[in-house]
């Protein structure tokens, strides 16, 4: 039996804590049912020999107090008070005040399991996040995150500073943090949120234009930020002008529209949005930081797929290369989320396309045209890898084709899918990182095109940072055998890690919240999910 500060119960109490913690069940609270947290709960208190863990001298100690008020302000986090008590803990205080120790110990009993239980589903939802990513198939593991949270509580019992320990279980990333303080501006926003929306015009609204919704345009950049304290806007004004155009065009940026300053119906529909719909996008984008790694044996690569971003950061989590990039198609060709590591740059690459895209795509062309093939620098291999025919597809071909007897292989070059770089990170989906000849797409806002592997717009920028650590591979030497005349393969020394995420809400370094469009859907995955937890 551990020697900690619990309060020892009668003999019957002692059973009663016992059969409580032996159910699983706790009438007591929302959520009555704990068998998911019952062997946790019975280890701890076990532990302890069925003692009270917070209570002392028949009060609620100061560590007991302390969590309380965290529980209680859950929505600081993202998260909702009821799941753990929420506002039942002043109701438990208050009756917990005029009780008579000496015939009431079942009630400190209640709150003693209840507080339990309320602070496990709180550190757990803090330090992995509600639902399982697994859940959605993607390739992320949470599980070597998990606390042993008997001994973690056992540490809170008797810790005399409660807040340092609790944050502890936090991501330690300077974005969590940074998402967590926009959080509050907008429980505030949405506080304040009177239900105006702008009015539809007709038409497009263009610099210059007549437009009735002026003064709610000009009170809702203002209290977003977008229109600047300074700037002035007479009230009587009702044409469309000078610094509210700015400020149009510096909320379309934030919100991955094109900042033409035009107020079209994708502009409108983002002003519209309400403050607590942002906040939804806030609350869903914390319980993803949740699912990540709390550090990594080098600083990650991070490509959040609605921004069609990629970052690299150093060690301390500040960004130091940003490059727009291009991600798979919404309906057919999703980006999938996962963890990996960089393994290998790859100069040069072969593009061995793909059997799905082989059958659905190739074929079909190479069918209407016998020298699509050739013409387009693709290989026909048999499945021993060496080059069959002289790229004019026969019917047999064909047919072998379709079966997937033969494969393609598209030579490496400018035109190749691939450009002239291919970074490699070993995972079940086969997705990597590459350049692409088709780099008039970055000049787009929304930028799902790929059948799920990510272009980036500056692979040259990606392979300096990537081989940083390599310094016999300069800039000079990598455009050089980006243009040679050979497939050069460079293995690294440490990989890097990979992060391939999604999130619609997020907090730039500057400070600016940013938000994307839903393109996959993730969003309402999870707030199903959350819903039905």
């Amino acid at each position: 039996m551990l020697n900690l500060p619990f309060q020892r119960l009668s003999p019957e109490g002692e059973a009663a804590l016992r059969a409580i913690v032996g159910a699983g069940a706790l009438a007591d609270l929302h959520s009555p049912e704990f068998a998911d947290y019952g062997p946790e709960v019975k280890e701890f208190y076990e532990a302890a020999g069925y003692a009270l863990a917070w209570v002392r001298g028949s009060r609620p100690t100061e560590q007991a107090r302390a969590l309380i008020e965290l529980l209680r302000g859950a929505e600081s986090k993202g998260l909702e008070p009821e799941d753990y008590e929420g506002v039942r803990w002043a109701e438990r205080l208050g009756k917990l005040e005029q009780l008579n120790p000496r015939t009431v110990e079942m009630e400190y009993i209640r709150f003693d399991v209840a507080l339990t239980v309320s602070t496990m589903r709180y550190i757990s939802d803090l330090r992995v996040g509600r639902v399982n990513p697994r859940e959605f198939h993607f390739g992320l593991d949470i599980e070597h995150k998990r606390y042993d949270l008997s001994e973690f509580l056992r540490q809170l019992v008797e810790t005399q500073d409660l807040h340092a320990a609790m944050e502890t279980v936090e991501p330690p990333f300077p974005g969590y943090r940074r998402t967590l303080g926009a959080l509050q501006t907008y429980l505030e926003l949405a506080r304040n949120d009177d239900g105006e929306r702008l009015p539809n015009p007709k038409r497009v609204v263009k610099p210059g234009d007549m437009y009735p919704g002026l003064p709610r345009l000009t009170r809702l950049l203002r209290s977003l930020g977008d229109l600047p304290g300074a700037a002035v806007t007479p009230e009587s004004a009702t044409v469309y002008q000078g610094a509210l155009v700015e400020a149009v065009k510096h909320f379309q940026g934030r919100h991955g529209l094109e900042p033409n300053g035009r107020i079209d119906s994708h502009t409108l529909r983002e002003l519209n949005t309400p403050p607590s719909r942002r906040l939804v996008q806030f609350q869903l984008t914390l319980e993803r930081w949740r699912w990540l790694p709390h550090e990594f044996a080098r600083p990650p690569i991070v490509v959040n797929i609605p921004e069609f971003r990629l970052r690299a950061v150093n060690g301390e989590y500040r960004s130091m290369l940003s490059m727009g990039v291009v991600v798979g198609r919404a309906y057919r060709h999703r980006t999938p989320v996962f963890a990996s590591e960089m393994k290998q740059v790859i100069f040069r690459p072969y593009w061995n396309v793909p059997l799905s895209i082989q059958r659905a795509e190739l074929v079909p062309l190479a069918a209407k045209n016998r020298s699509y093939l050739v013409k387009h620098d693709y290989e026909i291999l048999d499945k021993h890898g060496k080059v069959v025919g002289d790229g004019f597809v026969r019917n047999a071909i064909l047919e072998q084709l379709r079966s997937g007897e033969l494969v393609i292989r598209q030579k490496p070059g400018p035109t190749n899918a691939l450009a002239l770089v291919k970074f490699v990170l070993p995972n079940p989906y086969d997705v990597y990182l590459h350049g692409t000849p088709a780099t008039a797409l970055f000049s787009r806002a929304r930028r799902d095109f790929s059948h799920g592997c990510i272009r980036v717009e500056d692979p040259v920028a990606l392979a300096v940072w990537v081989l940083r650590d390599k310094p016999e591979w300069t800039i000079d030497r990598i455009r050089t055998a980006m243009n040679g005349d050979e497939t050069i393969v460079v293995n690294l020394d440490k990989p890097i890690p990979v992060l391939i995420l999604y999130g619609t809400a997020i907090v730039r370094e500057d400070g600016e919240a940013c938000f994307f469009d839903d393109i996959y859907g993730h969003d309402a995955a999870l707030e199903r999910a959350l819903a039905k937890r």
